[in-house]
């Protein structure tokens, strides 16, 4: 697919040493590095990647130091794990947050406890592949939008996504299936978006036709079963005895 995305989320090759050497030692535990951290996560805001270990740390020193938590900034990291799905990304970032926050109980006014129970939603939506109902949330409520807003090129990097993922399911698909999955408004959006960015074709019929690869090209199974002679002759006397 012609896209320069990198979608590695857990150890990406921008990470610099100075993040490595907070992740990897004993000052992921000083709650001064939350502010290098948290410039780290505004370079993968505007640069378009992901360091779900780095964010994950910043998480932890939040967790440790309620004090210093900055609704923002967990929302923040929250979107950019979303986009790494299918992934466990966004739970174990969740799992970090107190229990106020990631499962708010009845009555529950906190800004930040709304926000979590959104993301939670497209996350799930997404998870399930349910890509037709994410774009409709996302469209349903200005907050989707102010929530994902930090996040340069949210919906292109969705969108990218969804394609890889239906690449490796799908070797034709009609342009109004990939118009709802996309959640783009028109056939010649659709057009552009599967010739430009993935390098696919689109035929004349309305059908878009997916190269052939690892996960899409179907295989042929060989179903083999061993059996020997003394297996047929253990068989033919267990049934003797039993007959007899």
């Amino acid at each position: 697919m012609a896209s320069t995305l990198n979608m590695n989320g857990e150890d990406p090759v921008e990470r610099p040493q100075q993040i490595r050497d907070i992740i990897g030692g004993l000052e992921r535990y000083n709650p001064q590095a939350a502010e290098v951290l948290e410039a780290y996560l505004q370079q993968q805001c505007e640069e378009k990647f992901c360091d779900c270990n780095a964010n994950r740390a910043l998480l932890k020193l939040y967790q440790l130091n309620p004090d210093r938590i900055k609704d923002e900034i967990v929302t923040n990291v929250l979107v950019k794990t979303m986009t790494q799905f299918p992934s466990p990304q966004f739970d174990l970032a969740l799992h970090l947050l107190s229990p106020s926050y990631s499962n708010p109980g009845p009555g529950s006014s906190s800004d930040l406890a709304e926000a979590v129970a959104k993301l939670r939603a497209l996350n799930a939506q997404l998870e399930g592949a349910k890509y037709d109902h994410f774009w409709a949330t996302m469209e349903s409520d200005d907050i989707y939008a102010d929530l994902t807003t930090d996040i340069k090129g949210f919906e292109e990097i969705i969108r990218v996504k969804i394609a890889q993922l239906i690449s490796q399911a799908f070797r034709e698909i009609s342009v109004n299936v990939l118009e709802s999955y996309l959640g783009l408004r028109s056939e010649s959006e659709v057009k552009a978006f599967v010739t430009e960015t993935c390098g696919w074709k689109v035929g004349d019929d309305g059908v878009v036709h997916i190269p052939k690869n690892a996960e899409n090209e179907a295989k042929k199974t060989e179903i083999r079963e061993d059996v020997t002679v003394d297996m047929f002759s253990r068989i033919i006397k267990r049934s003797w005895e039993e007959t007899a």
